[in-house]
């Protein structure tokens, strides 16, 4: 809808832009040799916008450094996700206090080691809709199949102390069909066992800001940028749209 909006705006001869009925229309050319901040009302054709292709607007921003970068696609998750399986799961790492393990091997040709450690509540495991699980070994299309069942899924290798994060360009949690991503920058992973310190809530609820908090990881958001070139018969004017 926003992209044939957009299209109707380049067709127009004027568009109004913005709504203040209060204000008087200003030159572009007055906007741009003023000082911010300051409101206006203008009258102004659409030349340009960017991106063409409105799913290219999506990006990750950190709050905390107020950096951008692209969305990884599935590509790069999965090639991730291969280079991970190609370590076999520390058998002495399952079956803790705090998650129970399952191991299998795949039986195709490359016979993968797959590891899956379901987080307990008082020792118990949860309904999968309460779930959170770590899986090791585990192919993008495993991943997704466990999303649809279970509330929440981290993707980890395990090390000769504890199960960890893979590589930040990796989602660190899949919640449904949403993956959640942490800044490389501004973020220092912690061992997954300390998790156990959500497990051990009266009623853990599994959210995504609480566990990347005890995770160590700096939450990236997913927002929305535009940027629309708008002219009149003074000047021009970059307008830029950022939006959660």
């Amino acid at each position: 809808d926003l992209e044939l909006h957009l299209q109707r705006c380049q067709q127009l001869s004027v568009t109004v832009l913005t709504d203040h009925q209060d204000l008087s229309n200003t030159e572009l050319k007055t906007i741009t040799s003023s000082t911010a901040p300051q409101q206006y009302r203008i009258r102004a054709k659409l030349r340009t916008y960017k991106p063409q292709k409105l799913h290219q607007s999506v990006k990750l921003h950190c709050s905390k450094c107020n950096s951008l970068q692209e969305v990884p696609d599935k590509d790069d998750f999965d090639s991730i996700l291969r280079g991970s399986a190609s370590n076999a799961p520390n058998r002495e790492l399952h079956n803790t206090s705090w998650y129970e393990s399952v191991t299998w091997t795949t039986q195709d040709r490359k016979q993968r080691e797959i590891a899956i450690h379901f987080v307990k509540h008082d020792e118990m495991l949860q309904h999968p809709e309460n779930t959170l699980l770590m899986i090791e070994g585990g192919t993008l299309k495993e991943i997704w199949k466990l999303s649809k069942r279970f509330k929440c899924v981290i993707p980890v290798r395990s090390t000769e102390d504890d199960l960890e994060l893979l590589d930040l360009s990796a989602p660190f949690l899949i919640q449904g069909n949403v993956k959640y991503y942490g800044c490389k920058q501004c973020s220092t992973p912690k061992p997954m066992k300390n998790l156990s310190s959500i497990a051990a809530e009266q009623q853990p609820s599994w959210e995504p800001t609480e566990i990347a908090q005890v995770l160590g990881i700096e939450l990236l958001q997913y927002v929305f940028i535009m940027k629309f070139t708008l002219v009149d018969e003074t000047g021009a004017l970059n307008a830029y749209l950022f939006d959660y």
